[in-house]
């Protein structure tokens, strides 16, 4: 499988990142187990996580994503040579102290991190969103002291506009400070607003890499969702009703055109469309069985014409 650079962090990854929010959540241990041996056995090899996965969920506290994955890790010797680790701080822990990025909590919350995971350095930590409370240049700082220490090995910032994150890149030039490398934003065919324009600009020029969250839009983009009937006990059910609309009725009809002509299922012409985008390097995609990682190969290998590209540009235009 072709890898693709990810920015300027040095290192490469596959065209699709494994979103390990649903461990903990919505797969057992021993089935998130298992979606990751398929995963690595199909040629993929990056694994974003974060710190808050999954605190929603009622008895959990955070951090049990990263705990599956640590445990995973030690049961298959060898493994973290061949994967790489993203995981997130910044979100609230629902714990006294436990939320933002300022910098005694950057400090506390990798440790936690790197102990969960089991491993001595993550690849990539991310801001998970932009905090209007901590200066920049601290949050930053902060990171500095972590990459010298060699506990991580760079940095990106998730959820940030244009705005946010071209006043930390001014701020990392202007004060000699580490700046993001890679930008995690929500983008699918069908949530496009936020990322398409002055986001993307600012990444290409700056040559950031993009990992984009919710790339099947919570499973909406699968196809398997026409009307709330079909939502059922969903998990994700009330996200899910968002995209019931006319403009989401048009991309599902796009996405079943083009993936009648490929032989393809509609959730793989979704992730080689994100997959074909410019600048983006590796969409974030979850699975809850073997089935979808067999997905993911296909659409990594999807040749959409330019036809097709037009077609999904024309159903999903904003």
């Amino acid at each position: 499988m072709k890898k693709r650079a990810l920015g300027k962090t040095g290192f490469e990854i596959s065209p699709i990142v494994f979103g390990g929010n649903v461990f903990g959540w919505t797969i057992d241990e021993k089935t998130s187990f298992d979606v990751l041996d398929a995963f690595v056995d199909h040629g993929f090899d990056a694994i974003d996580t974060a710190d808050v996965y999954s605190v929603w969920v009622p008895g959990n506290q955070g951090g049990e994503s990263e705990a599956i994955i640590g445990r995973w890790l030690k049961a298959r010797p060898g493994m973290r040579d061949r994967v790489k680790i993203f995981t997130k701080v910044g979100m609230d822990m629902r714990q006294p102290g436990k939320t933002g990025l300022s910098e005694k909590r950057i400090l506390q919350a990798v440790e936690e991190s790197l102990s969960r995971l089991g491993i001595e350095r993550i690849d990539l930590y991310f801001s998970h969103c932009f905090d209007p409370n901590v200066p920049q240049a601290e949050t930053l700082g902060a990171y500095e002291k972590l990459l010298k220490a060699g506990k991580i090995r760079s940095i990106g910032a998730s959820n940030f506009d244009a705005a946010q994150l071209s006043d930390a890149l001014d701020t990392a030039k202007a004060e000699g400070l580490p700046a993001y490398q890679v930008l995690q934003p929500e983008y699918n065919l069908y949530d496009r607003a936020s990322y398409d324009g002055p986001l993307r600009d600012l990444c290409l020029r700056d040559g950031l890499g993009v990992v984009p969250y919710y790339a099947l839009a919570s499973g909406f983009l699968s196809g398997k969702y026409r009307s709330e009937a079909d939502i059922g006990d969903s998990k994700r059910g009330d996200k899910v009703k968002s995209y019931l609309t006319p403009r989401g009725l048009k991309i599902l009809e796009a996405l079943d055109k083009v993936a009648e002509r490929h032989g393809a299922k509609d959730a793989e012409v979704a992730l080689a469309w994100l997959i074909e985008r410019e600048g983006v390097t590796a969409p974030i995609a979850s699975a809850t069985k073997i089935s979808q990682i067999e997905s993911f190969a296909k659409a990594v290998s999807l040749d959409l014409t330019s036809q097709d590209m037009t077609e999904l540009e024309a159903a999903s235009a904003p």
